[in-house]
C-alpha cells in the first residue's frame, strides 16, 4: 500500500511530542542521561548508556521510564508518591528529579519545532482534518507553548489527563484512543505518528494506521513495533498527504 492509500479517508491526525514534533527528545536524553549516569555510578552497576534510553524510558509516562531503567540493572525502589521531593530515594523522587533538569534546560534553552514538521502540519491544517497531541509528558503544554504550537490542536492528551481520567500509558492504546474520541474519529481513520517503539506499539494495539518517525531509534525497531510505514522527517509526507485529500475532495 502506498502513503497515499494509506491516508484515504482518514478523519483524524494523533501526534506524539517529542521527538515527533518538537526535539525535545534530546532534551529528555540528556536530563535522563544525567540522573541515571550518576545513580547508576553510585550504585555500582553498568553504566548507563544512550541504548538504555531507547530500550527502556524512550515514550513511557516519567515513573514507568525509571522503573524499567532500574529493573534493566536488577534495582528497586520504594515508590514513594508525586509529591516526594528530587532527592527523595523513591521512584517519584528519582523521576521528579530528571523532571527539573527537563525543565532547566527547556527554560535556559527553549525549543523549535521540527520545519518538517510545521510543514506536516500545515498539510493537515489545509485538508480540514483535526489533530490532537497525545504525550506521556506531564510537560506536554509547556512544550507546545515554548514552540508556539500550542494553540494549533484540538486537543491535548498528556501526562496530566493521562493521570485524570485514569489512561494507562503507553504501550497501552488508551490514550491514543482517548484522544480520537475526543476529536470524534474511529481508531481505524485516524493515524498516529510516533517515533518511540511504545509509542507505535500502543498505536497498533488500538488499530490505528501509524506512522513510525525515525529519530535514532531504527527504522527495523518502528517496523518490527507496528509501524506501516517510517520516515525520518514529516516533511516527506506532505505531497502524499495533499494527494490523499485531493483524491478525498475529487
Amino acid at each position: 500500500m502506498t502513503t497515499p492509500e494509506l491516508f484515504a479517508g482518514v478523519r483524524a491526525a494523533l501526534f506524539d511530542l517529542d521527538g515527533v514534533l518538537t526535539p525535545t527528545a534530546a532534551v529528555h536524553r540528556v536530563a535522563w542521561s544525567r540522573l541515571f549516569t550518576e545513580y547508576f555510578a553510585k550504585a555500582g552497576v553498568a553504566p548507563y548508556t544512550e541504548s538504555d534510553y531507547f530500550e527502556y524510558i524512550d515514550g513511557k509516562p516519567r515513573y514507568d521510564g525509571v522503573r524499567s531503567a532500574l529493573a534493566s540493572r536488577g534495582l528497586e525502589l520504594p515508590e514513594g508518591d508525586p509529591s516526594d521531593g528530587p532527592d527523595a530515594p523513591t521512584v517519584c523522587g528519582l523521576g521528579n528529579r530528571k523532571n527539573l533538569e527537563f525543565t532547566r534546560i527547556l527554560s535556559e534553552e527553549g525549543v523549535e519545532p521540527y520545519p518538517g514538521s510545521i510543514e506536516f502540519l500545515d498539510a493537515v491544517d489545509g485538508s480540514g482534518i483535526p489533530s490532537a497531541v497525545v504525550s506521556s509528558s506531564a510537560n506536554a503544554v509547556d512544550v507546545l507553548r515554548a514552540a508556539g504550537l500550542l494553540g494549533r490542536f484540538a486537543a491535548v492528551v498528556d501526562g496530566k489527563v493521562a493521570k485524570e481520567h485514569a489512561l494507562a500509558g503507553k504501550p497501552d492504546p488508551a490514550t491514543f484512543t482517548y484522544g480520537a474520541e475526543q476529536l470524534g474519529a474511529p481508531v481505524d481513520r485516524a493515524v498516529v505518528f510516533e517515533d518511540a517503539t511504545s509509542g507505535v506499539a500502543a498505536g497498533r494495539a488500538g488499530g490505528f494506521i501509524v506512522v513510525g518517525v525515525n529519530r535514532g531509534t531504527g527504522r527495523d525497531a518502528l517496523l518490527q513495533a507496528g509501524a506501516d510505514v517510517v520516515v525520518d522527517d514529516l516533511g516527506e509526507l506532505v505531497d502524499d498527504w495533499r494527494a490523499a485529500a485531493r483524491k478525498e475532495h475529487a
